[in-house]
């Protein structure tokens, strides 16, 4: 089941933006990322898959939660300059936010990301263009919402489907990231979620 971004119109669709909405961190981030005015941004990652298994294996909303993962793409200034000024405007927006929320544009990731992996990167076209280069294809989701719509305009963006992620099961993504982070990903998941299975790299 291949995805893009849609409206929810599926169940699992619907099921995922509950889950995620379920948890107020996610919620203050998906009523509050719009004011920053952002042309493009997705809360994505352990935020959204997570809160899924919470809801599958019976935990509250937000746990075993570690951050939460903003992704947003402006490519028309590289320096950190601008993209530390963006974290510091997000900053004060979530200030009474207990969490650790966490943006980053995503078109500077290939200026860091081989000196801490130790593979290169092509620069991306789009925040979900990084999406899509996750470790492991079940935790290719994200979520956005433009200012106008609240919370029923909530859109998904799931490349891969969703079924991986209420199975639990997770697959390698060989595009980008090395077998080394997709196992320490598996083994770190695993220890807060005990239904979770994999496949090997």
């Amino acid at each position: 089941m291949m995805g893009g971004v849609n409206q929810p119109t599926s169940s699992l669709e619907a099921r995922t933006i509950a889950a995620a909405a379920a948890d107020p961190v996610c919620a203050a981030i998906l009523d509050r990322m719009p004011h920053l005015g952002l042309s493009e941004w997705w809360l994505t990652a352990g935020a959204v898959f997570q809160n899924v298994w919470n809801a599958v294996e019976g935990h509250a909303p937000g746990y075993g939660i570690k951050d939460y993962d903003v992704f947003y793409f402006d490519d028309t200034d590289l320096s950190w300059e601008a993209e530390d000024a963006v974290i510091r405007r997000a900053s004060d927006l979530f200030h009474d936010v207990p969490a650790q929320i966490e943006l980053r544009n995503e078109a500077r990731v290939h200026l860091w990301y081989e000196a801490k992996f130790g593979t290169p990167a092509t620069p991306f076209t789009s925040a979900t263009d990084a999406i899509d280069s996750f470790a492991s294809t079940t935790c290719c989701v994200g979520l956005t919402r433009a200012s106008a719509d609240g919370p029923t305009g909530t859109q998904i963006y799931a490349p891969f489907g969703l079924d991986d992620v209420f199975a639990m099961h997770m697959r390698p993504n060989r595009r980008l990231a090395p077998q080394t982070v997709y196992d320490a990903k598996v083994t770190d998941y695993r220890r807060r979620w005990p239904s979770l299975t994999s496949d090997p790299w």
